[in-house]
C-alpha cells in the first residue's frame, strides 16, 4: 500500500466557468480507459487518480492519492468550509467502470467523443458524469474564491464495479481519519429526472440500495464415463437447482423509500397506485420501470456456470455462480428463500457480501436538494426510491454517514438513461451536465 501527495499548482490556475469546461472533463475522464474486471486484471485506476489530482491540485487544494493494490489509486481532497465547527459533507464518486466491447458501439467506448450534443462512452452515466460535474464546480468555486458553507470532502473512488473492496471499503477501513466530521453525503445513483408531463419531471434521488450476497454454488457428484447411465450427474442436479433459481419470483415487499416513491408518483399523477398491482404500475413509469421493479423483491440472478473437462467424462463437480440482491429487513428472509429453492444437495458459499443501507427522505440536506432543483427547473420534485444495485455508500454507512443519491441531471423523456447503466452506447447530454453543475452549485450553497 502506498500514498503521495502531489504538488499543488497556484490557485487560480486554469478559467472558464464550471459549466463550460464540464464535458471536457466527463469527456477526458471517459479517454482514460478504467475497466475493472474484477481481479487486478484491468488497466486499474491510478491513471484517472492522477488526472483528477492534477485538476484539484491545478486551483490550490492538496488531494491524497491512496494506492491499495498496484494500479488501483483513489483520491481524497478536503476544502475548507467558512463554518468549520459544522459537520463536514462528503461528495463521492468512482472512477473505474466496467468493460466494453468496442464493436458493438456506435462511438468508440473510450473516445469520450462528443457527438449528438452528448458526451459518449464507457462511465458516462455511471459515473464518470458526476466525477466531471463535481470536479467544474470545485474548481469554478476554488477559481473565484467562493468557499462552501461547511467542509467538503472530495473522494474519487477505486473499484466500485466490483465491490468497493480496493476503495471505499479500505479508506473507510484503513483512513477514516480522511473523513473526521462528516456526517452527510452524496454520490450515485440518483438526482437525474423522470418527465412526468411538461410542467413535471421527478427527480429520483436515492435513500436506499438493496444489500448484496454474490455466491458460489457447488454440486458434488459421482464422475463417471459419459457413456453410462449415472443418476448422481452433478451437473444435472446444479442445472435444475439454477433453473429453479432463476426463474422463482419472490414476493412483493413494499419498503419504506419505495412506498415513498409510489406516494409521491401517485400525487404527482393525481391517482393511487396499488403496490399489490405492481404491473400496471410499472406500466406506466417508461424507461424506469426496470429500475423501479426490482427494487420491489429480493433477487438472484444466475451469472456464471461451470463444469466438466471433456465431452466423455461426467464431471465429480459443478458450479454456479449467482448475484443475490435482498431488500432492507429482508436478509434473514432472503437466505432462507435461497436455501429452500436450491435443496440440501446444493452447497452455498458466500464470495462478497455487503448490507442493505436506507434512510429516510427528509432533513435541512434534502431541502436543499429541492431548492437547488427548483431553482433551474421549476417543474422540478424530488422524490426518494431504492436503487436496485450497491454503491459506495454501504461503506460510508459504516462511518455514520447518512448517503443520499444525488448527480444531478435534467435528461430528455426519450433518453433511456436507466438502460445505459453498464449498457451499449452509453452517453450523457451535454446540456444535462452543464444542468447538474448549476444545481450542484447552488446544493452546495445551500446545504
Amino acid at each position: 500500500m502506498s500514498e503521495s501527495r502531489p504538488g499543488g499548482a497556484a490557485a487560480g490556475a486554469g478559467g472558464g466557468r464550471g459549466e463550460d469546461e464540464v464535458a471536457a472533463l466527463c469527456s477526458d475522464l471517459i479517454r482514460i480507459d478504467s475497466s475493472n474486471y474484477g481481479d487486478h486484471s484491468g488497466p486499474g485506476e491510478r491513471a484517472a487518480a492522477e488526472y483528477v489530482a492534477e485538476k484539484l491540485a491545478e486551483v490550490g487544494l492538496e488531494p491524497q492519492i491512496f494506492e491499495s493494490h498496484p494500479g488501483r489509486a483513489s483520491v481524497v481532497a478536503r476544502v475548507e468550509g467558512e463554518d468549520r465547527s459544522r459537520p463536514g459533507l462528503l461528495i463521492h464518486g468512482h472512477t473505474d467502470v466496467v468493460p466494453a466491447n468496442a464493436d458493438d458501439w456506435t462511438h468508440h467506448p473510450f473516445s469520450g467523443e462528443i457527438a449528438d450534443g452528448c458526451v459518449w462512452g464507457r462511465g458516462a452515466v455511471d459515473m464518470k458524469d458526476m466525477d466531471a460535474m463535481t470536479l467544474a464546480v470545485v474548481r469554478d468555486r476554488l477559481r473565484s474564491g467562493r468557499k462552501p458553507p461547511r467542509d467538503l470532502v472530495l473522494a474519487f473512488l477505486a473499484d466500485e464495479e466490483a465491490g468497493g473492496t480496493y476503495g471505499a471499503r479500505f479508506l473507510v477501513d484503513r483512513h477514516p481519519d480522511l473523513f473526521e466530521g462528516v456526517n452527510e453525503a452524496i454520490g450515485e445513483v440518483g438526482g437525474f429526472s423522470f418527465t412526468v408531463n411538461d410542467d413535471l419531471r421527478l427527480y429520483l434521488v436515492e435513500t436506499a440500495e438493496k444489500g448484496m450476497h454474490w455466491m458460489r454454488l457447488t454440486v458434488d457428484g459421482t464422475a463417471g464415463h459419459g457413456s453410462m447411465t449415472n443418476k448422481d450427474n452433478a451437473i444435472t442436479e446444479l442445472c435444475e437447482a439454477v433453473a429453479r433459481l432463476g426463474r422463482h419470483e419472490f414476493p412483493v415487499r413494499v419498503t419504506k423509500s419505495v412506498r415513498g416513491f409510489l406516494d409521491e408518483l401517485s400525487d404527482a399523477l393525481g391517482t393511487e397506485l396499488d403496490p399489490e398491482d405492481m404491473e400496471t404500475t410499472l406500466a406506466r413509469l417508461g424507461g424506469i420501470a426496470k429500475m423501479i421493479g426490482t427494487t420491489l423483491r429480493n433477487s438472484a440472478a444466475p451469472t456464471m456456470l461451470g463444469a466438466g473437462y471433456k465431452v466423455n467424462v461426467i464431471p465429480g463437480q459443478a458450479t454456479a455462480h449467482v448475484d443475490g440482491r435482498f431488500l432492507p429487513g429482508y436478509e434473514e428472509e432472503f437466505l432462507a428463500d435461497l436455501d429452500r429453492i436450491l435443496g440440501p444437495r446444493v452447497k452455498r458459499e458466500s464470495l462478497h457480501s455487503d448490507k442493505a443501507v436506507e434512510t429516510d427522505f427528509d432533513g435541512a440536506l434534502v431541502d436543499a436538494m429541492q431548492r437547488a432543483l427548483v431553482a433551474e427547473d421549476p417543474g422540478a420534485r424530488a422524490v426518494p426510491y431504492m436503487l436496485s444495485g450497491g454503491t459506495d455508500a454501504k461503506s460510508f454507512d459504516d462511518l455514520g454517514i447518512r448517503c443520499f443519491g444525488f448527480a444531478p441531471l435534467r435528461l430528455p423523456p426519450e433518453l433511456d438513461f436507466a438502460g445505459m447503466f453498464h449498457g451499449v452506447d452509453e452517453r450523457v447530454p451535454v446540456d444535462g451536465l452543464r444542468f447538474g453543475v448549476r444545481v450542484l452549485d447552488r446544493f452546495i450553497d445551500q446545504s
